[in-house]
């Protein structure tokens, strides 16, 4: 791969499409988008899809996911003809909570525990055999104050990872699905703004902020966009 550095300065006034076709001149056929089906996933799942149709779109289902959630992976899945590609831990949920309790209630180090066996260990295996050049994510900088100053291309797991929405706001987004005709996750109604396990994530309420809906404050980050990057 060539060096990143002399290009993100001109990746970060580009438009996410031609982010997304810079990044696809480069992947030599091996790309993937990873998509937590979370809020506003359809964004990235269209923008991407449309310019690379079956691309490998990876989901880490942790077997915590809202019934909306697997009910929205199915219609986004036949509406966008995807390659979804699901990735599950290497026991069941319920075979991992009988080694280790449950540990989404023991504290930061239970959550990071947690966070490790049921989403970056699968996520490691996706890459392990998918062995991708490129990896698309849909993070944007505005989604919390871990993000903001996420660049538009990094190093990561041997692959060039890029966010070709990182400077798009909220208002960017919903242009964006209202243009396309797309949906939000269902639950985006009930005041959830970040979705993802069951157990760990809240709607957003009055004096809360986006990092207080997940892991009851303790952190915002699952570990799925930290465990591969390089330095």
């Amino acid at each position: 791969m060539d060096d990143l550095q002399p290009r993100i300065a001109s990746l970060e006034r580009a438009s996410a499409e031609t982010r997304v076709d810079w990044a696809l001149a480069r992947a030599e056929g091996r790309a993937l988008l990873t998509s937590s089906f979370g809020a506003q996933a359809a964004v990235m799942l269209h923008l991407v899809t449309r310019r690379c149709p079956r691309i490998p779109v990876v989901l880490i289902d942790t077997g915590y996911l809202f019934p909306e959630t697997y009910r929205f992976v199915d219609e986004l899945e036949q509406r966008l003809d995807l390659d979804l590609r699901v990735y599950t831990p290497r026991h069941s949920p319920a075979w991992l909570q009988v080694r280790h309790g449950r540990l989404w209630e023991q504290g930061a180090d239970g959550l990071e525990r947690y966070n490790r066996l049921h989403k970056v260990e699968p996520m490691a295996r996706a890459l392990d055999e998918l062995e991708p050049r490129v990896w698309f994510a849909g993070l944007r900088r505005a989604q919390s104050r871990s993000r903001e100053s996420l660049p538009v291309a990094r190093r990561e797991a041997g692959a060039i990872k890029v966010h070709p929405i990182v400077d798009w706001s909220d208002r960017d987004v919903h242009r964006y699905l209202k243009r396309h005709d797309l949906p939000y996750h269902p639950l985006w109604a009930q005041g959830y703004v970040s979705i993802g396990d069951v157990h760990t994530t809240r709607p957003l309420g009055e004096g809360m902020c986006t990092e207080d809906t997940r892991f009851f404050g303790v952190r915002r980050e699952c570990g799925l966009h930290e465990a591969f990057r390089e330095t």
